[in-house]
């Protein structure tokens, strides 16, 4: 039996050195920024890549961290069929090297899992580090029949539960089912299609 995700940790960010909030279209450049840092140019090609790939994150479920004014983390989620199931993926999560002693990480997550939970969806799949995502209630237990659209290790494909049950008929390949991404017109077409429209 696989257990359910359930809070492990209070979060104390009235005493934290760090606000988590909603991410907004302003963190986009800092936020691309810190994934480059953090993961290096190669992380559009990795595997979970494909799985956001055009696509826009789950409603309500993209946040930032910020510490003295500047972005220092960021963690997303995304819409996906587990085999036929609906799931969420998480990631990529990404903390600047120079705040990572301070809990960002595990708050990022723990906030992450909480809101997802609270909008009703049934579990959260990640590719990482089992070691590391074991204390949120990560493990493979339920991602053996599961796969990821491009190589992967299989220890690292992870998942919880935030719903008793929810994977219990996850089988096949994990395939990306959010919402298509808006693309944003250059400013200067949008201003000549604005005047032209006058």
């Amino acid at each position: 039996m696989t257990a359910v995700w359930k809070k492990t940790a209070a979060l104390t960010l009235d005493a934290a050195p760090f606000a988590i909030r909603e991410e907004r279209a302003s963190d986009v450049v800092a936020r691309e920024a810190l994934l480059d840092a953090s993961f290096g140019e190669g992380r559009h090609a990795r595997t979970c890549q494909r799985l956001r790939d055009g696509r826009a994150p789950a409603e309500g479920l993209a946040f930032t961290a910020v510490h003295e004014g500047r972005v220092v983390g960021t963690v997303r989620l995304w819409h996906v069929s587990a085999g036929g199931v609906p799931a969420l993926v998480l990631g990529p999560l990404a903390v600047d090297t120079s705040c990572r002693s301070l809990g960002i990480g595990a708050a990022l997550m723990i906030h992450a899992l909480a809101a997802a939970k609270a909008r009703g969806h049934g579990a959260v799949i990640l590719r990482g580090d089992a070691a590391y995502y074991a204390r949120f209630g990560f493990s493979a237990e339920k991602t053996g029949e599961l796969a990821l659209p491009g190589p992967f290790e299989r220890d690292r494909l992870l998942a919880v539960e935030l719903r008793d049950g929810a994977l219990d008929e996850a089988w096949g390949m994990i395939v990306a089912t959010g919402m298509k991404a808006r693309r944003c017109r250059p400013a200067g077409k949008a201003r000549r299609l604005a005047l032209h429209a006058a």
